[in-house]
């Protein structure tokens, strides 16, 4: 059986560990809180006049300031600490201030927010399990110092006693808070991070079509530039070879400088010849003969390609497409996803009216999975088997599944592309048809003049 050729996939790098942060960084928040902590201090000791145990207090603000210190003489200034290295530091953040909230009224301190500080900062700058380690060790301290501490500072002579259940309000209070933000940072940032990475793959991709588009112009202008000297050449060889006679030496070696001119400029003519050129030259096609031609890579004995187009329209009636890099990426990219999921045959149709132009692409496929469905268009989001981060359900055909471990960026870039050219994708799963299964469906529809205008279309704005 013939192998279905495939087009030349790029490779993106997944999403690194997030977490590299600056140790500048954590070590100026650490100079804020000792800023803010010895100004508490001061100010309710000396000038509210309230007991507490200042040595004490002063020795654990000491020890946040010593370990900076330790840190400025033995890293430079542009470190960046690994998840495992910033979650110790924040750990030592969260128990620093848990003896400090120990030796000033536990949870009843009202200072006791500032637990949310280093959590928060784990869920958006470190990975998941690192964030986990430090919540569930805040958790603890926050457990620890609302069972046992040392009384509240207040004025001599007096004591506050909060009933139990409000100490128990305030603790369900840290901990739901603790929780929540820490959730919803780390949810933020880890989305953050994906479409970040997801985007510059994008990039990645349109710059490499771009270079495509560079080098058919190239070629073309340098067919055009090489031409005449060629020509030239051709003409005094056909010269030289009329003026020599038959017996000469030479008669040969013209002959063959005018073979070669010849071949030379025939394949000048069709490097100009942008419908006959594949480097990627921007020209306008025929709405059937792009689609066409960008199918044209998937069609094998087992994959049975049908582009439909409406049959009173000849190809001169058709709408004249350009053939820009975002265009034939972003399509070439939804194709080679269909051809791969389908189980036989692939539909690319078109249809066009006064108000807009649509491509649909289906296939006879298991569809899109139910787990991906809600998350098609974003980042790292596949059902293609070497790609864990929705589970290991395998769907398609596994003997041509096994041959591309997806990352999930086709279709986001895909989309990203076709977005950028004006179109608006919607992807859906038709009902089944014929006890077969109904396949995925991802239809594009453009305003009509925006990539079969008089000029090609312009990157869209956000």
């Amino acid at each position: 059986m013939l192998t279905r050729p495939t087009r030349p996939r790029l490779t993106f790098p997944m999403p690194g560990e997030r977490g590299r942060v600056r140790l500048r960084t954590l070590s100026n928040l650490r100079w804020l809180a000792i800023g803010g902590q010895s100004a508490a201090l001061f100010l309710v000791y000396f000038a509210f006049g309230f007991s507490l145990p200042l040595v004490y207090c002063a020795i654990a603000i000491a020890a946040s300031a010593v370990l900076n210190m330790v840190l400025a003489v033995r890293y430079p200034a542009t470190h960046r600490l690994a998840n495992r290295e910033a979650s110790y530091y924040l750990a030592f953040d969260v128990v620093q201030l848990a003896a400090l909230l120990y030796l000033t009224g536990g949870i009843t301190n009202p200072f006791a927010l500032m637990f949310l500080a280093p959590v928060v900062i784990a869920a958006a700058t470190l990975n998941l399990g690192n964030t986990l380690m430090l919540a569930g060790i805040t958790f603890v301290a926050v457990s620890v110092i609302g069972v046992v501490h040392r009384p509240l500072p207040w004025p001599a002579g007096e004591t506050l006693a909060l009933p139990p259940l409000y100490q128990s309000g305030i603790w369900a209070a840290l901990m739901i808070g603790i929780g929540f933000t820490s959730i919803y940072a780390w949810r933020m940032a880890s989305e953050s991070t994906r479409m970040s990475a997801g985007l510059a793959a994008t990039q990645l991709a349109l710059a490499r079509e771009h270079r495509l588009a560079a080098l058919g112009a190239l070629a073309t202008a340098a067919a055009h530039e090489l031409g005449t000297p060629l020509g030239t050449i051709a003409v005094v060889a056909r010269e030289l070879e009329r003026a020599l006679p038959e017996n000469s030496a030479e008669i040969e070696d013209v002959r063959l400088l005018r073979q070669q001119a010849e071949r030379c400029r025939a394949i000048i003519a069709r490097l100009a010849d942008p419908e006959q050129s594949m480097l990627g030259a921007t020209a306008r096609l025929p709405l059937g003969a792009l689609l066409d031609d960008l199918a044209a890579p998937y069609r094998g004995d087992d994959l049975d390609i049908i582009v439909a187009v409406p049959m009173e329209d000849s190809p001169a009636s058709q709408p004249q497409v350009w053939r820009v890099p975002e265009l034939l990426h972003g399509l070439g990219n939804i194709l080679e996803n269909a051809a791969d999921f389908a189980s036989n045959q692939m539909r690319v149709s078109a249809t066009w009216d006064d108000a807009s132009l649509n491509i649909v692409i289906e296939d006879d496929g298991p569809g899109f999975a139910p787990e991906i469905f809600e998350r098609i268009g974003e980042p790292y989001v596949t059902s293609r088997p070497g790609h864990h981060a929705l589970g290991e359900n395998e769907i398609g055909p596994k003997d041509r599944l096994e041959q591309h471990e997806g990352m999930g960026l086709g279709f986001f870039i895909a989309k990203i592309l076709l977005e950028q050219t004006g179109g608006m994708v919607k992807a859906s799963n038709p009902a089944p048809r014929d006890g077969h299964p109904g396949g995925a469906k991802v239809a594009i529809r453009w305003a009509r003049g925006v990539i079969d205008g008089a000029e090609p279309p312009t990157q869209a704005d956000d």
